[in-house]
């Protein structure tokens, strides 16, 4: 009774075993040890199949110092070959060790004629693993009940060892996925933490410290800014600066997919939930399981779909399209848009729940017109971007560099790589000159100072002009000390507010 506890309790453990990270060598190791208890032997040894040949993969008992690394072909033993097609355990007699295969170990152990020897296949459904072996230097037969269980013990170790297998495959394509989104991320965005860690613009510096604060926690991060500011870029950073950087960063842009079909492309889908749902289909939350999840464009969400959202954001749960299974996941959930999502919530266009749920760490992005100090850092990461991209590798010259700080970048930092992409094609040898620059120009005549009829100009010619003078005076340059705002004692803002009341431009005095 005693003995069968003891198998009862080992098969529990080894069960138990197969369901770990344990590696496949401890897990032989351990196995060969409490195999023990259900047949004494001087040496058990596992084979691992290797074609038509069987290498020894563990060996434990006085003798296993013996046999590392023997090997066995399957053509001189047909009993081991006829005990793995047949997957049957055998025990070997004395007359087979005289007249039949001979003993696996005759060439380096001197084991006596009739010696305790038994072969047992270790198979878990198609797979063949190879064939654990017993052996004792005492002449004796092992009893045909120690066959059996041996046996039904082996079964369950070929399961472990199968677990084992496919748990090691899964970890190394893990890890190759790993590596190769990390390439790809390298490839299609950069160095996204390099690009604004590096910034010379005490406004974005301000936002990387803030940025680093918040990544290593769970909280909801809404970005905010402009059309190409970066948004992205400062999501993935975030990510690479969290604790979930070895894990999935998933975006969907709420604005690019039509509204019918959104909710299954974050929640997901079973077979059968609509037309077309031929096979379940996991959504952006489940992929990001573990990791981030970027909302892009949140403000474009459907109404509908804002309630869920807050579900998941609350209770970290969801229930795919069709289904009625609630799925729990760990998701990291940032947001960025640019539109003004508290005037939103106001006129009923989003839920004012949702906003102050995403707005716990709001992180607003300065356009590419407040940080022209970081130009030339971003034209370099740019090229380089865009060499990995294309292949096409350009550098750009010191007036080339001058003559963009002087434009105001409407489509800030997308603008620019545009812009960038479109000289490095027009350049002939790869650096790139003034005259590979394609900037788009809005020319408007200055008024005359006094109407044709003699008048005198009203108050907005008045300041128009002056306006311009000074405009003319800094080249078209209105941030910093030297720049027109600050010679005319206005915000630059107020300044470009006021210009373009006045329809000026100040690509004109550049």
């Amino acid at each position: 009774m005693a003995k069968l506890l003891d198998l009862t309790a080992d098969l529990a453990q080894l069960v138990q075993l197969a369901g770990t990270d344990e590696g496949l060598d401890d897990l032989l190791r351990r196995g060969l040890d409490w195999v023990a208890r259900l047949a004494e032997y001087d040496l058990a040894t596992v084979f691992e199949l290797d074609g038509d040949e069987l290498v020894v993969r563990a060996a434990r008992g006085p003798l296993a110092g013996e046999v590392r690394e023997h090997r066995l072909s399957l053509a001189r033993f047909p009993t081991i070959r006829e005990a793995l097609e047949t997957r049957r355990a055998r025990a070997y007699t004395e007359d087979d060790h005289v007249h039949g295969d001979g003993d696996p170990f005759d060439d380096i152990l001197d084991l006596p004629p009739g010696h305790a020897c038994m072969v047992v296949p270790l198979c878990a459904g198609d797979d063949r693993f190879g064939v654990l072996t017993l052996d004792r230097s005492r002449c004796e037969t092992y009893a045909p009940a120690t066959v059996n269980l041996v046996e039904v013990y082996a079964q369950v170790l070929a399961l472990a060892i199968q677990n084992a297998r496919q748990r090691a495959v899964l970890a190394r394509l893990n890890e190759d996925g790993r590596a190769h989104a990390a390439a790809l991320e390298d490839a299609l965005g950069g160095d996204p933490h390099g690009v604004l860690e590096s910034s010379s613009s005490p406004s974005v510096r301000k936002i990387v410290t803030r940025a680093k604060q918040v990544a290593s926690t769970r909280t909801p991060v809404l970005i905010t800014g402009e059309t190409g500011t970066g948004k992205e870029r400062l999501a993935r950073a975030i990510h690479l600066w969290s604790e979930r950087r070895e894990q999935p960063f998933v975006t969907i842009n709420c604005a690019a997919i039509p509204e019918t079909l959104i909710e299954s492309e974050l929640f997901g889908h079973v077979k059968g939930a609509f037309t077309g749902a031929t096979r379940d289909r996991p959504g952006r939350f489940q992929v990001a399981n573990g990791g981030t999840l970027l909302l892009d464009e949140i403000g474009e969400l459907p109404l509908a779909l804002q309630a869920k959202l807050l579900r998941v954001l609350q209770e970290g749960t969801f229930q795919p399209v069709g289904s009625d299974q609630t799925r729990r996941v760990d998701v990291r959930v940032l947001a960025a848009t640019h539109v003004d999502l508290e005037a939103a919530a106001r006129k009923g266009r989003f839920r004012e729940d949702l906003y102050y749920r995403l707005a716990v760490f709001p992180l607003q992005l300065p356009p590419l017109r407040e940080r022209l100090e970081d130009l030339p850092a971003l034209v370099e990461a740019m090229l380089d971007e865009q060499a990995r991209r294309t292949g096409r590798r350009a550098r750009a010259d010191a007036d080339l560099v001058a003559r963009l700080r002087s434009y105001d970048w409407p489509g800030n930092l997308r603008e620019l790589a545009n812009v960038l992409e479109r000289a490095s094609i027009l350049s002939p040898d790869g650096r790139l000159r003034l005259g590979d620059l394609d900037l788009p120009r809005r020319v408007a005549p200055l008024p005359p100072s006094r109407s044709s009829d003699g008048a005198l100009p009203t108050l907005d010619e008045v300041q128009r002009q002056h306006v311009a003078r000074v405009l003319k005076r800094t080249d078209g340059k209105i941030y910093g000390d030297d720049g027109a705002a600050a010679l005319l004692g206005l915000k630059p803002s107020t300044l470009q507010s006021r210009m373009k009341k006045l329809g000026l431009d100040r690509a004109d005095f550049t």
